[in-house]
């Protein structure tokens, strides 16, 4: 009889909680994507929930990386030395995509039921990675470790592609895609078309966060200990990510079939154009010179403060600004995105971006140039998480792991080729923002002209 009742209370919670959710959610706006992230993160219960404690866990060790490098191959060496490093750095980071995109995004979309492994995998390797890599920072050894710690991260970016519409299959589109789908978050449209853009935001908001969070934490570290401390903390926080990553949910068999599967008109279609319909392509072209923006604009900021002879502290500040932009791009998108088709948002999104870009360079000071890495991050922000549900949406769920990883290919390499622009040519600040206002104008206003006539 008392398990009775509290079986009874908790369905009784339950029920309670999912309708005010929906209520909140109705509301279309910030509170309730933060609200519903929240909600997911501290939910275990669903497959969702587990695949958003992994990305926040994810997150914090990739951002305890970045610090420790930033600390041992950037601000504790000459400019000169600097520079080379860098430059070396960047260049490895193109070739981990010749390995995730056409050996693991085959794999990805073969082995639905594998994908959690393949995300352990990712995560374990990290935690021996880092762990080494804390001992070999002043070695030859640091680089071919950080290429394997770049190779895993890929394969959690490029399998998590395709985890999201897997997760939201699995429980809760298929729950609440009467009520939800009518909501406008976290999946409108849900269903067969698969709208996922909500669920993508909520990953990126706790990404975000988790990344502010332990980027103070480890630039504590990196100040009070050594750049060393922080990698084995990475270490660490990966070793919690892989444990995490083993409770992720199998999904269903006809979740599983509908991932796996693809009808010979997909196939015949997927083989024509692999890079999907042009809705996707256009798609692209927005997203990728978007990274290409990030690129370019953090590698001139990071050069800059060494010539300006400032310390690790106006980059942190930096950071945050870009990670607060973020937030608030996240805030403007869930406002906007029911309203506006998403080609318009990726437009106004390079825009934007040429706007910024062209304030700057009329006042290029450095206080600027971290206000335009606050700016940078909201565009950004409102930017991927809309090309993500263009491509879940638009492309077949039985490619998508292959899909994902070409796109993340492209992006990378634009973000790379954006980043070695500044690394290998010293230029001032206002040329750079020039630079930056003139193609992204440009950029938007070819993508926009495109997809109107297109649609019309």
């Amino acid at each position: 009889m008392l398990s009775l009742l509290c079986r009874t209370l908790s369905q009784c919670r339950a029920r309670t909680t999912h309708h005010l959710r929906l209520i909140i959610m109705r509301r279309r706006g910030f509170g309730s994507l933060a609200w519903a992230s929240a909600q997911d993160l501290f939910d275990q219960q669903t497959a969702f929930g587990r695949l958003a404690l992994v990305h926040v866990i994810m997150m914090a060790g990739d951002t305890f990386v970045t610090v420790s490098l930033a600390g041992s191959l950037f601000f504790s060496v000459s400019p000169t030395e600097a520079k080379g490093k860098v430059l070396a750095y960047l260049l490895i980071t193109i070739a981990p995509f010749a390995v995730v995109s056409p050996v693991l995004g085959p794999l990805i979309d073969r082995s639905a039921n594998g994908r959690r492994i393949l995300v352990a995998m990712s995560a374990g390797l990290r935690a021996l990675l880092c762990w080494t890599m804390s001992q070999h920072l002043n070695s030859l050894w640091l680089f071919p470790e950080a290429f394997l710690v770049l190779i895993s991260s890929k394969l959690y970016v490029v399998t998590r592609g395709a985890l999201v519409p897997e997760m939201a299959r699995t429980d809760q589109l298929r729950a609440h895609a009467k009520d939800v789908g009518q909501a406008g978050w976290p999946g409108e449209g849900a269903g067969a078309q698969g709208g996922f853009a909500g669920f993508n935001a909520q990953l990126t908001l706790l990404g975000t966060l988790a990344g502010l969070i332990a980027g103070a934490l480890g630039a504590g570290l990196l100040k009070g200990v050594g750049a060393s401390s922080v990698l084995i903390a990475a270490s660490f926080v990966y070793l919690a990510a892989t444990v995490a990553s083993m409770r992720l949910q199998r999904p269903t068999r006809a979740v599983r079939d509908e991932v796996t599967a693809l009808s010979q008109t997909e196939r015949d279609l997927h083989a024509l154009n692999p890079l999907g319909d042009s809705e996707v392509v256009w798609g692209l072209f927005a997203a990728a010179l978007m990274r290409f923006t990030v690129g370019f604009a953090t590698f001139l900021l990071a050069f800059g403060l060494r010539r300006e002879h400032a310390g690790l502290g106006y980059f942190a500040f930096a950071l945050v600004l870009s990670a607060l932009g973020a937030l608030l791009g996240l805030a403007l998108v869930t406002r906007v995105r029911n309203s506006l088709k998403e080609s318009t948002l990726l437009a106004l999104a390079l825009l934007a971006t040429g706007t910024g870009a062209a304030l700057a360079s009329a006042s290029p000071t450095l206080l600027v140039q971290i206000a335009l890495a606050g700016w940078l991050g909201l565009c950004a922000a409102v930017a991927q998480p809309t090309f993500d549900a263009i491509t879940q949406r638009n492309v077949a769920a039985g490619a998508q792991g292959r899909t994902f990883a070409r796109f993340a290919v492209r992006q990378q390499l634009l973000w790379v080729i954006g980043a070695l622009i500044p690394v290998a040519i010293t230029m001032r600040f206002s040329v750079g923002d020039q630079l930056l206002a003139v193609l992204t104008f440009v950029a938007g206003l070819v993508y926009w002209t495109s997809r109107h006539f297109a649609e019309s």
